[in-house]
């Protein structure tokens, strides 16, 4: 049985080689998964960074799994904040409509009741029901993002279904 020589990734030569290994491969997944417009290569070293920071916690053999889950999870917050950059720079909607302003006063309404009642769901209902619905993304590709399994994905997303229709009884 061969002996370890190194327990942590805090000497400089361990973290070198680490690097060597796994950046590129690292850059990759990140690359093709996300695509370009998130900066993978700045996810990258985010999640060397965070690998020194924690080496002493973090085995040579673990290294790897580690940044990997940092970088991926870099990335996904790189998502989240665009969406909100996104939902501010929307255009302004027209100055005029062939809308009735009853109709649009209803509307109005609805649409805070909706946002509301989102407000209300648990994070995971939310987020697999936006990533569904308003992205249309399918069932298994919501698994692989949030790293659970299909029918988790089938129940969160069936769940803030019935509780969206108890908040805004006008979907019924």
């Amino acid at each position: 049985m061969p002996k370890k020589l190194h327990t942590t990734v805090c000497e400089e030569s361990v973290f070198a080689s680490i690097f060597k290994k796994n950046s590129e491969d690292l850059y990759k997944f990140l690359y093709y998964k996300y695509g370009a417009n998130l900066n993978p290569r700045d996810k990258v070293q985010e999640a060397f960074i965070k690998l020194w920071d924690n080496c002493a916690k973090v085995t040579p053999e673990n290294a790897r799994g580690f940044i990997f889950t940092v970088a991926k999870r870099l990335m996904l917050n790189s998502i989240k904040h665009e969406k909100i950059v996104l939902e501010f720079q929307q255009e302004k909607p027209k100055d005029y409509t062939n809308e009735s302003p009853e109709f649009l006063m209803e509307e109005s309404q609805y649409l805070k009741k909706y946002q509301k009642a989102l407000a209300k769901l648990p994070e995971g209902q939310r987020e697999a029901f936006l990533l569904n619905r308003v992205e249309g993304k399918r069932h298994k590709e919501i698994a692989e993002l949030l790293g659970i399994s299909s029918k988790a994905v089938e129940k969160r997303i069936y769940s803030a279904l019935n509780t969206l229709k108890e908040e805004i009884k006008e979907l019924r």
